[in-house]
């Protein structure tokens, strides 16, 4: 495990998986769902103006990123993202006024969550076993 001290992204990333996380899911009533991958593609839709270029950040196929935003568009009463089909004007994607409402929302709950709960994360984590070298 040397090699991590000297590979800045590799220790940043070795502490994340080393550290205590919450994960957040809403599952609604009619079986459609919120959870952190969805907020994550909503914001590099957010960032990037494309689904594809979404998708190709979190590593996700382009359909599949599609699929998961057709998914959210159906559950919500406004879409959360509005595309135009590519061609000669070329194509893109903008989350919308409801979208940039439900990603703010939910990463403010994500936080209430985790402040609210930071004494109970930390006592559950000092009761892990110890693994060395995660084994």
């Amino acid at each position: 495990m040397d090699w991590l001290w000297r590979n800045p992204l590799a220790m940043e990333n070795a502490a994340q998986d080393l550290a205590t996380r919450l994960h957040l899911r809403l599952f609604f009533a009619h079986g459609a769902m919120l959870g952190p991958g969805k907020a994550e593609l909503l914001e590099h839709i957010r960032d990037t103006g494309s689904i594809s270029a979404a998708g190709r950040a979190m590593d996700m196929s382009y359909k599949r990123a599609w699929m998961l935003v057709d998914a959210m568009n159906a559950a919500f009463a406004a879409p959360l993202v509005e595309s135009a089909r590519g061609g000669a004007g070329g194509g893109g994607a903008q989350v919308t006024e409801a979208g940039l409402e439900v990603l703010r929302l939910y990463r403010a709950l994500q936080d209430t969550a985790a402040r609210a709960g930071a004494v109970e994360i930390a006592a559950i984590t000092a009761m892990l076993r110890d693994i060395p070298d995660g084994k």
